[in-house]
C-alpha cells in the first residue's frame, strides 16, 4: 500500500467500539489522520472537510445527536456517500450486513472500493478487509443474493410492517392505487419465494422472510 498519512473516518455511536476501532487502526496505520463520529450528520460533515482515503462506518447509528440509532440511518448515509463521492472507499463493520442487501444497485455501480466485515469477524480479518477498501477492491460476497428488489417493493414492507398500514393506507402514502399495491405485494412475494398455501398467513410469512433477507430490520 502506497498510501502516506492516510485519512479514515470511523463512523460509530457506541463509544467503547469507536475507540477500540481507532486504535485498531492507529496500530495498523501508524501516520494516519483518523476522524471520528457518532452520527451519520456527523459523518457527512467530517467527509465534507476533509479528502477521506477511508470511510468505515456501522450501520446502526443515530441521524443526529436527537435520533436513535437505527439500521435506516446508516444505509441513507452510505447512499448519501455513494452518491455525493463515488469514488470514496468505504468499509462497513456492522452486526446487520444483510441489510446492505437494500443498496446491492448503489453498490454495485460505487466506483471506489467497497468492502464489509461483520463485527463478529476476527481483528486480522477486519485489517484485512480495511486494506483491500482502501487498495479500492471490492468484497461483498457475504452478500452474494439473486434477490431483487425494487425501491418501491423496499416502501411497501416499510409501511407495512414498521409503520402497520393496510394497503388503502400505504396505496395512500405512496400515492398509488390500491391495485398497484397488490401488484406490488405479488412481486415481492414472487422474488421471496412465498406462494399461497392452504393454512399460511401469506402476509405473515413474507414478513419472516423479509426479515431473514436483510429487507426489514
Amino acid at each position: 500500500m502506497n498510501i502516506q498519512q492516510p485519512k479514515i473516518l470511523i463512523v460509530d455511536d457506541h463509544r467503547l467500539l469507536l475507540n477500540g476501532t481507532i486504535s485498531l487502526v492507529s496500530d495498523r496505520f501508524r501516520d494516519a489522520q483518523i476522524f471520528s463520529a457518532r452520527t451519520a450528520q456527523e459523518a457527512l460533515t467530517e467527509v465534507a472537510l476533509h479528502s477521506l482515503d477511508l470511510a468505515i462506518a456501522d450501520l446502526s447509528i443515530p441521524h443526529d445527536s436527537g435520533t436513535p440509532a437505527q439500521i435506516e440511518h446508516g444505509l441513507g448515509l452510505l447512499k448519501q456517500l455513494m452518491e455525493d463521492y463515488p469514488q470514496l472507499n468505504l468499509m462497513v463493520q456492522s452486526s446487520s450486513i444483510k441489510a446492505l442487501v437494500r443498496l446491492i444497485p448503489e453498490i454495485d455501480a460505487h466506483q471506489g472500493g467497497f468492502t464489509i466485515a461483520d463485527k463478529s469477524e476476527t481483528v486480522e480479518t477486519f485489517l484485512t478487509r480495511m486494506e483491500w477498501a482502501m487498495q479500492g477492491l471490492t468484497h461483498t460476497k457475504d452478500l452474494q443474493s439473486n434477490l431483487e428488489v425494487k425501491p418501491e417493493w423496499l416502501e411497501v414492507l416499510r409501511l407495512a410492517f414498521e409503520e402497520g398500514l393496510q394497503d388503502k393506507a400505504i396505496a395512500q402514502s405512496m400515492y398509488k392505487s390500491e391495485r398497484m399495491i397488490r401488484h406490488y405485494w405479488s412481486k415481492i412475494q414472487d422474488a421471496l419465494g412465498i406462494y399461497p398455501e392452504p393454512g399460511k398467513n401469506v402476509r405473515a410469512l413474507t414478513q419472516i422472510r423479509a426479515r431473514e433477507k436483510g429487507l426489514l430490520d
